[in-house]
């Protein structure tokens, strides 16, 4: 498998404070799948989500992307990790308010050997017209699509999405999904997506559900739905 999570467990605070969040997760991901991983608030799924992008360190447990243990890398290592591997995609966008569209995307582009061509991506994410525009003049979903514009130029094994939709209403939030599944379907991107929306479990190749820091169901979706074609977003 491309993605291998074994055992792992996380907790955060001391004493009265101290809490369990995750709780001995188990699973993987195969190289080009689409997975989501569901559950309610406090079931783990971002600090999972954090501690496979290197964000958080697990207490114990195994990490593998591609074949590379992650957890006991040193801060350097890790940083080569994120950079050489993965791309983020946040709820928030966490775009830099006094740089364009364009000027935005350059952040990851110089951070990258291999990075996909900048007008091809523009182009592809309908975002030729804004790219000298401020995030503050953009709408929210374009303001998304830079985010992602971001993440893929420089051209992920792996795409990290926190709630990709979740400050967007139903038509922009079908947008967004539709180029994920364009972006997984052209560059074979493996992708992970936590969200609450449960319409979204139906376009995935995998569903990991989580409850109290456990895995509840994992399993591979027999009966995907195109992203355009998904209700109730």
């Amino acid at each position: 498998m491309y993605l291998e999570v074994k055992d792992v467990k996380k907790s955060y605070g001391e004493g009265g404070s101290y809490v369990q969040v995750l709780k001995g997760v188990t699973t993987g991901v195969n190289k080009g799948e689409m997975c989501v991983i569901q559950g309610t608030s406090g079931s783990g799924k971002s600090t999972l989500l954090n501690c496979i992008g290197g964000l958080d360190t697990m207490d114990s447990g195994s990490i593998c992307v591609d074949g590379k243990e992650i957890k006991g890398l040193s801060s350097e290592a890790l940083s080569d990790y994120r950079r050489d591997n993965l791309g983020y995609i946040f709820q928030f966008y966490n775009l830099i308010p006094n740089l364009t569209v364009r000027e935005n995307i350059q952040v990851c582009q110089h951070l990258t050997r291999n990075p996909l061509n900048m007008e091809e991506l523009l182009d592809a994410l309908g975002l030729t017209e804004h790219q000298n525009k401020f995030p503050s003049q953009l709408s929210g979903g374009q303001q998304q699509r830079c985010a992602i514009a971001r993440a893929l130029i420089k051209n992920p094994k792996l795409l990290l999405c926190d709630e990709p939709t979740g400050a967007l209403d139903s038509n922009t939030s079908r947008d967004i999904l539709v180029l994920l599944e364009k972006i997984n379907e052209v560059y074979g991107t493996t992708m992970l997506i936590v969200t609450h929306n449960n319409a979204i479990k139906n376009m995935v190749h995998r569903v990991i559900y989580l409850k109290d820091g456990q895995i509840r169901k994992d399993y591979l979706n027999e009966t995907r739905v195109p992203a355009a074609q998904l209700e109730d977003l």
